[in-house]
């Protein structure tokens, strides 16, 4: 077998689940992220590697029939444009495991979370008055830095990558009939290959059930296969090297950390063979492989973990997220993970895909599959506006697979989900205002995948975020955090840092989440979880945000607001964002509407939500140029293309705008005068604002995300034709051949970016079926049918097992563009046994329904 060098190897390729071929002669491989490649040093990114009759022209045996799946006949190029995802939550398949970061106290025994010492905090309060001060006396309601405010980042660290598991075949010939692809319906990637008188077949995964991933080899005559190997390698030098060594005859074990100092991490990989014979042969001290021969089909299962405990977040435990020596818990998951065969895990594995993903939840956009034209040739002749129901349908697919694979485990999705490639992830894969759209359409489409979510906030961000709360707001109740790895509460910068607000000062992050949370409740009317969680997650949140509402010293209105405060991510630095006003009202109408379930007792909590939420500025204003306000001084500029759409939050995921109540929010003070907005003013200002904010390629950044978040805006407004050219534009601007979300995606190798993916299948949703929030249940809920269907592109289709607010099921069909049947089913145990519904299409109240139990209503006649 050939040797090859680390320089060939890094120059291959930064892999990740894709597969490419030998020409004649040279040995076929594959590294877990899961790469089949040339042994032979060669340009990537071309079909150079294999000639024209190797090149398949039609989908590969075993593609999904429905066409829900991705196939290609060319070799992969970079990672972020070409490799597929195949994860379980735990691990992924580039080699990830979903807890290994760098930095943190692993790194640091001094790291603190970026919170100041608590002897500082006596000036920090003093400063914060000082602020606040400054604001309310400038004429323009502005100052130009909060520096004193933060402290330097520190040992901030970053999601890392564990290297590549690389398993190669011995074998040579013309190669010819080759395809890759992932399969959508059962979460496996495979490759297949013709060599040598034989057709190979690899296919790998992640078990969910047995927390492991498998790679899989074997012919389709079930023939002897060729000598195989399976080696670790590390393709980052930024990485320390572990130790690789024998666990015994069929096992690796690979031990390491991520850094130096840095987080324990180890691996074990055990190969299992039929009809042949494993050996494992350490190499050096420090280096082993295990060879196979004679078998007919071989295997290898890995399973990793870390020392990092979430449960270790906290006081008690010196926040130290540091728990036991993964050894002992990994090599049980093995002996678990590999005590059936190989046929039972991967049945196992497939029917949990199916069932989490497609067993209670499905959606067609009247799509046909192109079976005859491999994914990135669809992908190249897509256009903007044109668009292709199919590639729309597979793409939204992806999305909630992605979720399901990466949100699965201990911790949650991150901007990464679980894959990631490098030593130093982009932004660090950090989890501050991205992690919120990952989230988008997991309830409504029946995906239960948030409780690692949840169990994040809870024992990563509140412990330490009571230590913010009181140290740098001299606020005793609830908690607070700006940024979030490792605990990370404080404000991200420090002096001589420069002004890092606009990113840094966002005490709204976790009232973001607070909708998350209640959404959990109202989709599903989990009392016991709102009790245990949900409930004293929101409790703490609200607690410390009515203590941090300050009045209006600047407009003099009688009003609470926030000060100081940045529109993310935006300057100037100023008072009454309104992002963060319409998210603390959100917040309290959801402790009101939320507390008779919880079982608490604390009535003067509920009354003082009850009597600052009246108080509070609903940020909500009209300024000179017909726009909403982003600031409650008018500020915002026509020009202003910025990603973010903050105020905007109101509309989507929000509801302070799409379910404006001018009996609620409509009297303000404007110029000493007072004005009541209707709502068609307030949706018209938004409409302005969303217009003037562009398409979401402002020269600030160039994201697919900012595209997504704008396709659901539109569809919020019932507004078909932009929905459509923004969600198309999505995909065509910023989604790779592999239908990665790409930032800057007209960089030679761009960055791969998972809330745009994930946010996707949200923006679809809300074009197909809307049920915003209200603020309490005895407004009704309105339920819109289609309200921005494009009638032309997805004629027909349907949804079916979609979830709404007040524990109801909806099962639509469509044709023609119009609706054709709907039932709304009402789960046993609603949240509300009386609560008020209203089904509308077309502007036009079509049925009205009280919930209770069991109650089902099909509507035929639109």
């Amino acid at each position: 077998m050939p040797q090859v060098t680390m320089t060939e190897l890094r120059t291959l390729g930064e892999v990740f689940a894709s597969w490419l071929l030998p020409d004649s002669g040279f040995v076929t491989s594959l590294s877990v992220y899961l790469h089949d490649f040339t042994m032979k040093l060669k340009t990537l990114g071309t079909t150079a590697l294999l000639p024209a009759a190797v090149l398949s022209s039609a989908a590969p045996s075993g593609f999904p029939a429905s066409g829900n799946g991705l196939w290609y006949n060319t070799p992969a190029g970079f990672w972020s444009k070409t490799y597929l995802p195949v994860g379980n939550g735990y691990l992924a398949a580039m080699l990830n495991i979903e807890s290994l970061w760098s930095g943190g106290p692993f790194q640091d025994p001094t790291y603190n979370g970026g919170n100041m010492q608590p002897s500082g905090a006596s000036a920090a309060h003093l400063a914060m008055e000082s602020i606040r001060a400054s604001i309310f006396a400038n004429a323009t309601g502005e100052i130009d830095n909060v520096e004193v405010l933060t402290t330097a980042p520190g040992a901030y660290g970053s999601y890392v990558g564990a290297g590549y598991l690389i398993s190669s075949m011995n074998v040579s010939g013309p190669v010819s009939s080759f395809a890759r692809w992932l399969d959508l319906d059962e979460g496996v990637a495979r490759s297949t290959w013709s060599q040598s008188n034989e057709t190979f077949v690899r296919e790998t995964f992640c078990s969910h059930p047995s927390e492991a991933c498998v790679h899989h080899i074997i012919s389709s005559s079930n023939a002897t296969l060729p000598n195989t190997t399976f080696a670790w390698s590390l393709l980052d030098s930024g990485l320390p090297t572990p130790n690789i060594t024998c666990f015994d005859s069929s096992t690796l074990q690979i031990r390491g950390f991520a850094g130096e100092p840095g987080m324990l991490y180890e691996i074990l990989g055990q190969v299992h063979s039929t009809h042949g014979t494993v050996t494992c042969t350490p190499l050096n001290t420090t280096n082993a492989t295990i060879s196979v021969t004679g078998a007919t089909e071989t295997w290898i299962s890995w399973v990793g973990g870390t020392e990092y405990s979430m449960d270790a977040g906290n006081a008690d435990n010196n926040f130290s997220f540091k728990g036991a020596d993964p050894h002992t818990a990994l090599t049980s998951l093995l002996s678990s993970a590999t005590s059936g065969s190989y046929d039972d895990i991967l049945a196992t594995h497939m029917d949990d895909i199916n069932s989490t993903l497609y067993g209670q939840f499905s959606l067609s956009l009247g799509q046909s599959p192109q079976l005859d034209l491999p994914t990135d040739q669809i992908r190249a002749a897509y256009e903007v506006d044109t668009g292709n129901p199919y590639l729309e349908w597979v793409t939204f697919n992806l999305g909630r697979y992605m979720l399901a694979s990466s949100a699965r485990g201990t911790l949650p999705a991150n901007l990464q989900g679980k894959w990631a490639k490098d030593v130093n992830s982009p932004w660090g894969a950090d989890s501050n205002i991205n992690i919120q759209m990952n989230y988008w359409s997991a309830e409504m489409s029946n995906l239960n995948v948030a409780g690692s979510l949840f169990d994040y906030i809870e024992k990563t961000w509140a412990p330490r975020g009571a230590m913010t709360a009181q140290i740098l707001y001299n606020i005793s109740r609830g908690w607070v955090t700006h940024d979030e790895i490792f605990g990370h509460t404080g404000m991200k910068g420090g002096p001589g840092g420069g002004n890092t607000a606009q990113w840094a000062d966002y005490p709204e992050s976790a009232v973001w989440m607070m909708l998350h949370v209640w959404d959990r409740f109202d989709y599903s009317n989990d009392v016991d979880w709102w009790r245990a969680q949900g409930w004293p997650l929101l409790k703490s949140v609200a607690s410390f945000h009515l203590d941090k509402l300050i009045p209006d010293e600047h407009f003099k209105d009688e009003t609470l607001v926030v000060a100081p405060c940045n529109s993310p991510e935006q300057v100037p630095i100023t008072l009454a964002c309104a992002h963060a006003q319409q998210l603390i009202w959100q917040l309290f109408n959801a402790v009101e509407k939320g507390f008779n379930a919880s079982g608490d007792t604390d009535v003067a909590f509920l009354e003082e939500v009850q009597t600052k939420r009246a108080q509070m500025d609903k940020g909500l204003r009209i300024g000179w140029w017909g726009q909403l306000q982003e600031w409650k001084v008018d500020l915002d500029s026509p020009t202003d293309t910025h990603r973010h759409l903050s105020h905007l939050i109101g509309l989507y995921p929000g509801y302070a705008i799409s379910s404006y109540d001018v009996d609620l929010q409509g009297g303000l003070v404007v110029n000493g005068t007072d004005v009541t907005y209707t709502k068609e003013e307030v949706m018209g200002a938004a409409t302005t604002s969303l217009i003037h904010r562009g398409n979401g390629t402002g020269p600030d950044a160039d994201a697919g995300w900012e595209k997504a978040w704008r396709a659901a805006c539109w569809a919020q407004l019932g507004n078909a034709s932009e929905f459509y050219h923004e969600l198309t534009y999505t995909i065509y601007e910023d989604f790779g051949p592999n239908l990665f979300s790409l930032y800057d995606p007209g960089d030679t190798d761009p960055i791969f970016q998972i809330d745009a993916n994930l946010g996707f299948p949200g923006a679809v949703l809300n074009a197909l079926l809307q049920a915003p929030d209200v603020a309490s249940f005895d407004v009704p809920l309105k339920i819109t049918l289609l309200p921005a269907l494009p009638q032309d592109k997805w004629s027909s289709g349907h949804l079916k097992g979609a979830r709404t607010r007040g524990g109801i099921v909806v099962d639509l069909e469509w044709d023609e563009g119009e609706p054709t049947t709907v039932t709304l089913t009402v789960d046993d145990i609603p949240i509300s046994s009386s609560r008020s519904v209203e089904v509308v299409y077309a502007g036009k109240t079509v049925s009205s329904f009280v919930t209770k139990p069991n109650l089902s209503t099909t509507i035929q006649n639109f």
